[in-house]
């Protein structure tokens, strides 16, 4: 599977994104996919989650104010962030996962290349 990730920028606080990001390679629908963020110094964390039966799971620092979804007839994932703070400033990844609830980052087998997402304060 690759992941191609896109759609992050310069945001202003309080701004919204949405990032997207393209699978290839293997049946989309069948993937877990989730999106996780490492800030400057920081670990790689977890965002969030939607499971092949649009089961979502989110970080509680994101939770209500980002949305993950899925298109399985385009293949893609989608993050839509609202109200952003400085510090969701991070590259964010996205990755999938053959297992139905992947939990931990070793548990996604494939991973985005990373897009910039800079929120000013």
């Amino acid at each position: 599977v690759q992941l191609q990730a896109s759609g992050g920028g310069l945001v202003q606080a309080g701004g919204a994104l949405r990032l997207s990001c393209a699978a290839s390679g293997r049946t989309f629908s069948t993937l877990a996919l989730g999106w996780f963020r490492q800030a400057p110094g920081k670990e790689r964390e977890f965002v969030a989650r939607i499971s092949r039966n649009i089961n979502t799971y989110y970080a509680d620092s994101v939770k209500g104010r980002f949305t993950i979804s899925r298109d399985n007839a385009k293949n893609t994932v989608y993050l839509q962030m609202n109200s952003l703070k400085s510090e969701d400033t991070a590259v964010y990844y996205c990755a999938a996962a053959t297992r139905l609830r992947p939990g931990s980052t070793l548990d996604y087998e494939y991973w985005g290349q990373g897009t910039l997402v800079t929120v000013a304060s």
